[in-house]
């Protein structure tokens, strides 16, 4: 079993769902809710919306949604064990030990046992790299400058020249053959056994924002290929979500993050007391780092290569780092390659000031579309002013591109009124349709096409919930077993009774389900609502509580057996609907006391 439900209870009233999601996500209230970027998907408007009052998420987007705990499960990565321990240990409240059903335990285990894993490779590879077998990788950190003390904060090691000291060793830790092949660090052959990944390379344990040991990256000592190698995915580690040096630059990152390339970088910057440098690992960045960026400050400077693959790795950067909410710089490193020989050669306090003196992220990337064009020529001026305009346009917020405007036409030397009404044209006759509407509309809604039956059901559901005198008003005309949904009637069911005993708690509707799935369909009932805006709340009450009514009365007449009396109430009820239309009666919800 899990937690008691007391404890689970305690754990979410002592979290505000508004506080822990606004640690994450840049809020901003909204009516009765809080609104802001999806942390689920990238988006350029906010549909991401969280109720104080119901403590639930969701996106009206990717559909996301869920209680406090879903929200750490599924930003942290986590199980709901950890979940509730991560909460609790926030709040302070000591929580027993937790009962887990036999498969349940055993997926917590493996993963245990494979952290455990990790951090018992890294120790070995980090006393390799002070043996005598290791002072090949030893003088390369050396010749690359690095203090013991880097070398040591970092847990830098060195993999041997033959592949099985790794294993050997961990077999003296008693893991299994099963578990060192699940951990992705060995491959297999009938013929000789077990092998590591790693050899004769100098290695750089990566570790989770919460400092644990979840991969690594290997560095070939020699000419073999490739010259860097990262360990696979695995149960613990997945590329796209994390980001190296994080460990330790979270709690320096309340200014700005530097986003270098290389562990290296990183490396280099942290010894010269740049200690908010990251990386992300072996491929470009991702959104799902920018996201993770987003959590910790919001500003990145990027420290990138001043070669051609460094400047195009910046453009495709930095519209991902403003999707993810972030403001984005670019320091130039020019004469040098890279932070780390830009330090090697000029200092600490040349790097400084370099980082101080970066450069829009935008406005780097307008000056870089300007050398694709011959600008003495009238011709191909006109053209790069105008994709100038179009850049501009991608700014839905009034002021911000206004700003921008003066910018742009600052620093390229074009008139300000010309270039206003040239987007002002572009905008009403260029941009294609769905950017005019995203301009426009405070939140994508992505749509799904969904059961009318369904959509109905889940649309009364929601008159309920926000005012239970609906509820009242017709309960005796429908039940919980008039909802043929699964999701919906056990929801519905769960709804009454808390209607009946006198207060709504919709984490606890969402709690029903096990699937995720389900989960998002319970959550979408205190979001969702369709009724059409232009009618009055009771009035849309009213068409929905009919609609509902008559596709009960068709089920129940498809489903006739014959008897005459059935068919009379049938086709009494159809009379009464028809009326209640006709005549245009509205329901009101009943006043509760």
């Amino acid at each position: 079993m899990r937690y008691s439900q007391d404890v689970i209870e305690e754990v979410r009233s002592r979290n505000n769902i508004v506080d822990i999601i606004g640690e994450y996500v840049k809020l901003k209230k909204t009516g009765s809710r809080y609104t802001g970027l999806c942390p689920f998907h990238t988006e350029k408007t906010p549909s991401f919306s969280v109720d104080a009052d119901k403590q639930l998420y969701y996106c009206f987007g990717c559909h996301a949604s869920g209680d406090v705990f879903r929200f750490v499960q599924n930003y942290q990565n986590a199980t709901f064990t950890e979940a509730v321990r991560m909460l609790a240990d926030r709040a302070g409240i000591a929580v027993p030990e937790e009962t887990l059903s036999a498969a349940k335990r055993k997926e917590e285990e493996e993963k245990q046992n494979i952290l455990l894993l990790y951090k018992e490779a890294a120790k070995y590879y980090y006393y390799a790299l002070g043996s005598g077998e290791g002072k090949t990788g030893k003088a390369y950190l050396k010749k690359r400058g690095l203090t013991d003390e880097t070398i040591r904060k970092f847990g830098l090691g060195y993999a041997g020249k033959t592949s099985t000291g790794l294993y050997k060793y961990l077999k003296t830790k008693e893991f299994s053959d099963r578990l060192l092949t699940d951990s992705g660090l060995f491959k297999y052959n009938e013929k000789y056994g077990f092998s590591g990944l790693f050899w004769n390379r100098v290695m750089f344990p990566i570790f989770d924002a919460r400092g644990r040991v979840i991969g690594f990256g290997g560095r070939v000592m020699g000419d073999a290929k490739p010259k860097y190698l990262n360990s696979p995915d695995s149960a613990i580690f997945n590329k796209r979500l994390n980001l190296y040096g994080l460990h330790i630059a979270r709690s320096a990152a309340k200014e700005r993050i530097l986003l270098c390339e290389g562990y290296m970088d990183v490396i280099s910057m942290h010894q010269a007391g740049f200690a908010n440098a990251v990386a992300s690992l072996g491929t470009a960045l991702t959104p799902e780092q920018a996201r993770l960026i987003a959590r910790f400050t919001g500003e990145v400077v990027l420290m990138y290569d001043s070669d051609g693959a460094g400047v195009n790795a910046a453009l495709r950067a930095i519209p991902i780092l403003r999707d993810a909410g972030l403001s984005a710089k670019v320091a130039s490193l020019s004469p040098c390659k890279d932070p780390d020989e830009f330090v090697q050669k000029y200092g600490t306090e040349a790097l400084r000031e370099r980082i101080s003196a970066a450069e829009n992220g935008f406005l780097f990337s307008c000056r870089q579309m300007e050398k694709r064009y011959d600008i003495n020529d009238p011709a191909a001026k006109t053209k790069f002013e105008h994709a100038l305009a179009r850049r501009l346009l991608t700014f839905p917020d009034e002021i911000e591109r206004g700003n921008y405007l003066d910018a742009v036409c600052r620093q390229f030397r074009i008139p300000k009124e010309s270039m206003r009404r040239l987007v002002a044209k572009l905008a009403a006759v260029d941009l294609p349709a769905e950017e005019k509407e995203e301009e426009k509309a405070p939140a994508v809604r992505v749509r799904t096409k969904e059961d009318p039956g369904v959509l109905t059901e889940k649309r009364l559901l929601n008159f309920f919930t926000e005012d239970p005198g609906y509820y009242m008003a017709v309960k005796d005309r429908i039940r919980a077993d008039d909802f043929t949904d699964p999701v919906m009637r056990r929801a519905a069911e769960e709804i009454i009774r808390q209607i009946e005993n006198g207060k709504i708690d919709p984490p606890a509707v969402t709690a029903l389900f096990d699937s995720e799935e389900d989960e998002k369909k319970a959550a979408a009932i205190f979001f969702e609502n369709d009724a059409p805006k232009e009618q009055g709340r009771d009035e849309a009450f009213t068409e929905t509580v009919i609609r509902m009514l008559r596709i009960r009365n068709r089920r129940r007449t498809d489903g006739w057996n014959g008897d005459p009396v059935v068919f009379g109430e049938l086709l009494k009820e159809r009379k009464e609907l028809d009326e209640m239309q006709r005549g245009g009666v509205v329901l009101h919800p009943v006043k509760i006391h």
